[in-house]
């Protein structure tokens, strides 16, 4: 598995955007169609709220691919 370790400078960043400042994803459009896949997982839970707000401390992970996000 994969981990990439991802740094927040606010207090939140929405899932979708997450996903495309990790690098996972283009856009933040392409992010939100693949939350709506149902292939994204926040701290173990299937997530399909395109923005989510991920605060540090939460793990999501992707295909195989883990982003842990810390403050």
């Amino acid at each position: 598995m994969q981990t990439i370790d991802f740094r927040l400078e606010g207090e939140y960043v929405e899932l979708n955007q997450l996903l495309k400042l990790s690098g996972l994803c283009d856009s933040g459009g392409a992010g939100k169609m693949i939350v709506a896949s149902g292939d994204v997982k926040v701290d173990g839970k299937t997530e399909l709220r395109k923005t989510c707000k991920i605060r540090a401390g939460q793990v999501v992970t992707l295909a195989g691919i883990v982003i842990r996000v810390t403050g």
